[in-house]
């Protein structure tokens, strides 16, 4: 059996890339938290989203329970899997489920930077320290939705390059995530604001879209006191920079893109005394 592995830090991404990753690698066959995933599909195992405290989901996830092991080591044999991907936190996380599960040597080892960009890592960061949110590379429909139904919402459907549907994924509120920060409209939009009028050639700011929906993008229009010293570019660009800056500073997020509208008006004159 060919062995490939993803690591990385939780809240990464890693479970939202598998599904790409195993598709370009043509791996039809994924252990994720405790989850047996062959071609899209959920086939053996349960997932350690839905344990109650995050020690037995750990235990869950490396097959520390017997029953839970030989169930997914017997699908594993039942598919003929020939290839697999091990996803978890760490180069010695996913060693110790390849070791638990008796399937051999992990011949090829990812790391989350090798498929993720920089700004993709960060707002998957962002999202999971603000709102919680876990992902799970199977179809809604095949999640339990008894007791945690209210937990469970669907994902996004993965496409190919070539638009081919490869599968889907779940978003999860598990029990043993607590803690989640709730950072309100009004916070960002006054990074904004500030980021820009620190600049004295700005009049007004106004933050028109924020999308935190995959890569993180602002649309600003700019109201510039005419005329101006240096040229016009060369402003937009400083103030692109002092927001990309700021963003990263305050809120760890790194902006995919900046776009900017520029308006003009005359300098105010000063009213005689």
């Amino acid at each position: 059996m060919e062995i490939f592995s993803l690591s990385g830090t939780s809240g990464t991404g890693k479970s939202t890339s598998a599904l790409s990753f195993a598709y370009k690698h043509k791996i039809p066959a994924i252990i994720d938290d405790g989850l047996l995933i062959v071609n899209g599909q959920k086939v053996a195992g349960t997932s350690a989203k839905f344990e109650k405290n995050s020690l037995t989901a750990v235990k869950r996830a490396t097959f520390f329970y017997e029953d839970h092991r030989k169930e997914v080591q017997a699908a594993i044999q039942h598919f003929f899997v020939s290839k697999i991907l091990i996803i978890g936190t760490s180069d010695r996380m996913v060693k110790l489920i390849a070791s638990r599960l008796e399937i051999g040597d992990i011949q090829h080892i990812y790391h989350v930077e090798d498929v993720r960009t920089s700004s993709e890592i960060k707002i998957a960061q962002f999202v999971r320290r603000t709102e919680g949110k876990h992902v799970i590379p199977i179809p809604y429909k095949q999640v339990e939705q008894n007791f945690f139904k209210k937990l469970v919402q669907r994902g996004v459907e993965i496409f190919s390059s070539k638009k081919e549907r490869i599968g889907e994924t779940t978003i999860v509120h598990p029990d043993f995530h607590r803690g989640a920060i709730h950072i309100h409209k009004k916070v960002f939009k006054d990074l904004t604001e500030s980021s820009c009028l620190s600049h004295k050639e700005v009049e007004e700011c106004q933050l028109n879209q924020m999308s935190m929906t995959g890569l993180p993008v602002i649309k600003v229009t700019l109201t510039l006191v005419y005329p101006i010293a240096e040229n016009i570019f060369e402003l937009t660009k400083r103030i692109q920079e002092q927001l990309q800056e700021d963003f990263l500073r305050y809120l760890s997020i790194e902006l995919e893109s900046i776009h900017i509208s520029i308006q003009m008006t005359a300098k105010k004159k000063k009213l005689a005394q």
